[in-house]
């Protein structure tokens, strides 16, 4: 990979050891940051005069009167209000991110699909033009469903900045580094680890070491947030204090720029004669966050049994059906398996929910072949689908002694909602017309005695 050098021009708030290297840590946290001193109002969020001649503005990511646990706001001082970073708005064309609905009526999407990753080719490709839509589902003018991405990289946005009014965005990077330079803050990130841009926020996206490739979810309804973890306590799975969000950082640099805006599935432009990065200080819990999906503790049966693939559920968006979620995130990590007498990868299946799977490194324990790093899987609503012969021959007749997984991470959107594929998905993305055949080879074992021909 060849390392770039960024564009980050930001000055940053100071950090002492406890915001870790530039973070804040908690999930949902308020929090308070400052790049200047004094810069953020004492005990009031609107005073008559700001310091540094600042402007107060407020972004609001639920509605003012959502209840109390739910409700999300930040307060902003900046350099220049909003409304001087936006121009008149011309439309443009994106045509490889597409938004719900979008059903091509050439394209099925009925059956079970396998991609290998999407390969970077030699075109000059930034976060904006490098994004290509695998599948939509649901409607995102009602604020609801999803859309699932492959983003590759080969440049950094320059001058150039983009939000989305339609959704916030959770992406896993599988290749390179990117820095995330935001109007809250700087997020650096690398394979194994996430990241949140919440709906509006207004950033740039720096190639840092490339070509980067990776997925996104864009999530069209209710916030990502922690599960309710139920009986399995306060502990385990994704904790709230590994998450971490930056601490401020502004740029005060005038320059013809460009800001990208998408809304209702449609991308504007408009152009501005400085940078919009210009949030001095903020303080409030609406803002990007990172994990690290290494701290992501794993539960699981200790006796027997395969428990839900829901216990491995790292982030969940709400639907308005109790239980039955917009999206899961869900990881698959290394871990150890030890139940006995127990069929231990997961089982044969069909779901109410759209399963969209990908491989952040190394072997999935289902499907030893075919399922490569990059590479990702579909298997719609009630759909069969499951182990291939050679995953199922392996569990059925191992030797069960405790065994780890080992250098084994994939993760799962999964939506309520059925995913239909984009036509990049179905004629241009590396897509395995023979990942059906990989049940073939499973023979019937019923023989009409107890014992089965297990032979």
């Amino acid at each position: 990979m060849k390392d770039q050098a960024p564009q980050t021009g930001l000055t940053r708030a100071a950090t002492p050891t406890a915001l870790h290297d530039g973070y804040m840590p908690g999930f949902g946290n308020d929090f308070e940051t400052e790049a200047l001193p004094g810069a953020l109002p004492d005990g009031r969020n609107s005073p008559q005069k700001c310091a540094y001649g600042l402007y107060g503005e407020q972004l609001s990511g639920t509605a003012f009167t959502a209840p109390s646990h739910q409700n999300e706001r930040t307060w902003c001082y900046r350099i220049r209000p909003s409304v001087k970073h936006v121009g008149r708005f011309a439309q443009i064309e994106m045509p490889y991110w597409k938004s719900a609905p979008h059903v091509d009526p050439e394209v099925t999407s009925l059956g079970q699909y396998r991609w290998d990753p999407v390969p970077h080719s030699d075109e000059s490709l930034t976060w904006l033009t490098g994004m290509r839509t695998m599948t939509t589902a649901g409607d995102v003018h009602t604020q609801v469903g999803m859309a699932a991405h492959i983003y590759l990289v080969t440049a950094s946005m320059e001058d150039e900045y983009f939000f989305s009014a339609d959704s916030e965005l959770l992406i896993v990077p599988q290749e390179g580094r990117l820095r995330i330079c935001t109007e809250l803050g700087v997020i650096d990130l690398e394979p194994k680890e996430i990241a949140i841009l919440p709906r509006g926020l207004v950033y740039r996206v720096e190639l840092v070491e490339g070509p980067a490739r990776g997925f996104v979810c864009e999530n069209y309804g209710q916030k990502f947030e922690l599960p309710s973890r139920g009986p399995i306590g306060a502990n385990c799975m994704a904790n709230r204090r590994d998450f971490k969000s930056p601490v401020a950082a502004f740029e005060d640099r005038d320059a013809p720029s460009r800001v990208v805006v998408k809304w209702q599935g449609q991308f504007h432009e408009t152009h501005i004669d400085h940078s919009p990065l210009d949030v001095v200080a903020w303080h409030g819990n609406y803002a990007p966050v990172k994990y690290d999906l290494r701290t992501y503790c794993p539960v699981g049966a200790v006796l027997f049994d395969h428990p839900d693939p829901s216990i491995f559920t790292v982030l969940t968006a709400a639907s308005g059906v109790e239980g039955t979620a917009n999206i899961d995130f869900v990881l698959f990590r290394e871990r150890w398996g030890v139940a006995e007498d127990t069929f231990r990868p997961p089982w044969y299946h069909k779901n109410v929910m759209s399963e969209l799977m990908g491989n952040i490194y190394g072997q999935y324990d289902a499907k030893p072949n075919g399922f490569a790093p990059g590479g990702m899987s579909l298997h719609n609503m009630m759909l069969p689908h499951g182990p291939d012969n050679e995953a199922f021959e392996a569990a059925t007749f191992a030797d069960l002694k405790p065994q780890k997984l080992e250098d084994t991470m994939s993760f799962m959107f999964e939506t309520r909602f059925p995913q239909h594929l984009t036509a990049f998905a179905a004629h241009e993305a590396p897509l395995q017309d023979d990942y059906i055949d990989c049940w073939d080879s499973l023979k019937k074992r019923f023989d009409g005695t107890p014992e089965g021909d297990w032979s």
